[in-house]
């Protein structure tokens, strides 16, 4: 998946973070290291030059020196919430990372894995922060375009979007007919909409 996201990989071993940043850089993935939850806490928390890739997912192993990988994912979830987390086990951790999956994460892989099932999880990752950002850029803009409305035109809105006519909108609010069809032909200008189903979306995105 080409993508220009970057994939943080937080593990205290420094052979395992270099073998898995091969892999991922084999497939054209661009990738940051860490040695601990902290040095990705302090990065994520740090300014970044100019054309610094965000970053798209993360690859925590469980058991690291200091705070573990699943007090690690506890905190991204409230500081990156929407940047997805990969869980790395041993065979007897792996009730802690179905805990650290009911808690939020992302996936697990479970030791020894294959690199295709790595491969295959950071994927899914990327195309579900990907789709979460996409879906975060379309409200905050229907957020936005929302606030360019007067009252009036705020409450035509909402009654076009229950799927009243204009008549009853009009009945509604005791006002002309003419003088609805007016404020929604602004609505849909104002809101860039282009047909009623694509307005309806619009409100449902930022309900």
């Amino acid at each position: 998946m080409a993508t220009d996201r970057l994939i943080a990989i937080v593990d205290d071993d420094p052979g395992v973070r270099q073998s898995l940043k091969f892999l991922l850089e084999s497939v054209h993935m661009k990738c940051q290291t860490f040695a601990s939850a902290d040095d990705l806490l302090r990065w994520l928390g740090s300014p970044r030059p100019a054309g610094t890739p965000a970053t798209g997912c993360a690859i925590v192993d469980v058991r690291m020196p200091g705070m573990s990988g699943l007090e690690l994912q506890v905190r991204l979830a409230r500081s990156e919430p929407g940047l997805p987390v990969i869980i790395v086990t041993g065979h007897g951790d792996v009730p802690m990372a179905v805990r650290a999956m009911r808690a939020g994460a992302f996936g697990f892989l479970t030791k020894p894995y294959q690199d295709q099932e790595l491969i295959d999880q950071v994927n899914a990752a990327l195309m579900r922060e990907s789709l979460t950002r996409q879906h975060a850029e379309f409200r905050a803009g229907v957020l936005r375009r929302r606030e360019s409305l007067t009252p009036r035109e705020a409450e035509v809105m909402t009654l076009v979007v229950d799927g009243l006519a204009n008549k009853q909108i009009a009945a509604q609010l005791d006002v002309a007919e003419k003088t609805v069809e007016t404020h929604r032909a602004n609505v849909m200008r104002k809101m860039e909409a282009e047909s009623l189903a694509h307005l309806v979306r619009m409100a449902l995105a930022v309900e």
